[in-house]
């Protein structure tokens, strides 16, 4: 377990929690750490959780597929960011999306019960984790929202000037990295791939953009000639 805890410590989960803090609360969160292989599925729609997901290497994916096999990319969960908090935190409530292994991933669960039980002393950490839960959640429900303002754009286009303004402001430069594959990223937008690259082409030949793979130079119309 002390090998993953940078990672931990890097969760917004586990703000504010000293190394020698970890080593007492953990074990009192009912901890369990899993090993996956990509396209593993960690949690299918339809189940329910009594557990929080929190990624100790590699990436997730949280996706919605309907019986077709028509995936929608709703979060990718990298190294010390989590998964199913919500679910978990609504006892009995069904899981509508999946979590999968986008590649080779070691994940801990720790039971939400655990976590909202504090200690019978009331110890300071324990408590801080519950609100940074609360946090987490709150900021999740705000990362959701953002999406359905990005697949709510009536045009390829649109959806993804949409998205592209806001990972530039959410890095706060005009040149950045975006965490999707183009594939990943037309899953992500409810769009078709071709029609994704197709676009993706004419803004760059309009000069709005530049980009190779996932790395993106955006230039704002104030530059545009």
């Amino acid at each position: 377990m002390k090998n993953y805890y940078a990672v931990i410590k890097s969760s917004s989960l586990f703000s504010g929690i000293s190394e020698n803090e970890l080593t007492v609360v953990l074990p009192c969160l009912g901890t369990s750490i899993k090993k996956y292989e990509k396209g593993d599925f960690m949690l299918r729609a339809g189940d329910s959780t009594d557990s929080i997901g929190l990624v100790l290497m590699g990436s997730t994916l949280v996706i919605q597929e309907d019986i077709w096999g028509n995936r929608n990319i709703l979060h990718k969960v990298n190294p010390g960011q989590t998964f199913a908090a919500a679910f978990a935190c609504a006892p009995g409530s069904v899981l509508n999306v999946s979590v999968i292994a986008e590649n080779p991933a070691t994940v801990m669960f720790l039971s939400v019960k655990k976590i909202l039980t504090t200690c019978p002393s009331g110890c300071a950490h324990h408590n801080r984790i519950i609100r940074n839960l609360l946090a987490e959640i709150a900021e999740k429900s705000l990362q959701l929202n953002e999406k359905l303002t990005h697949i709510g754009q009536r045009t390829t286009r649109a959806k993804l000037m949409a998205y592209l303004s806001d990972e530039m402001k959410r890095k706060n430069k005009c040149e950045f990295d975006i965490p999707f594959s183009r594939q990943q990223l037309a899953d992500y937008l409810g769009v078709e791939r071709s029609g994704l690259s197709l676009e993706l082409g004419k803004m760059k030949n309009e000069g709005m953009l530049d980009y190779h793979k996932n790395h993106f130079k955006l230039k704002p119309w104030q530059e545009l000639d």
